[in-house]
């Protein structure tokens, strides 16, 4: 029995009627669905590109040329690179990754022990 509408699925009506709005969700959803997968290959037979840009914003440029060169430093732990420029630790292993440091290198390993 539904508290906010007036529908009681305990008779054959109620379930009746609760089964044919279920049905009519289910056929709405299937609609927008297909429109959705006409729409996109539409935007791809006319050549728009979909999806996220690749590459860094400007903003994300310039935090993995700091973070690269904090990093190749070695003075700081990764959590304080990270901390110091607002970023998560996995965010900044991905800014290295893309501007191809190599990352945990014996160099790095032997300035943090001495």
């Amino acid at each position: 029995m539904s508290l906010n509408d007036p529908i009681d699925t305990t008779t054959a009506q109620g379930r009746l009627v609760f089964r044919i709005f279920a049905s009519l969700a289910e056929f709405e959803r299937e609609v927008i669905r297909e429109r959705t997968l006409a729409g996109l290959a539409s935007a791809r037979r006319r050549g728009q590109l979909l999806g996220r840009r690749t590459g860094l914003s400007k903003a994300g440029e310039q935090k993995a040329r700091i973070g690269e060169s904090l990093y190749k430093e070695a003075k700081y732990s990764v959590e304080q690179i990270a901390r110091e420029l607002h970023i998560s630790k996995t965010t900044l292993y991905k800014y290295l990754r893309l501007r191809g440091v190599e990352i945990g290198t014996s160099v790095q390993k032997q300035t943090a022990t001495t």
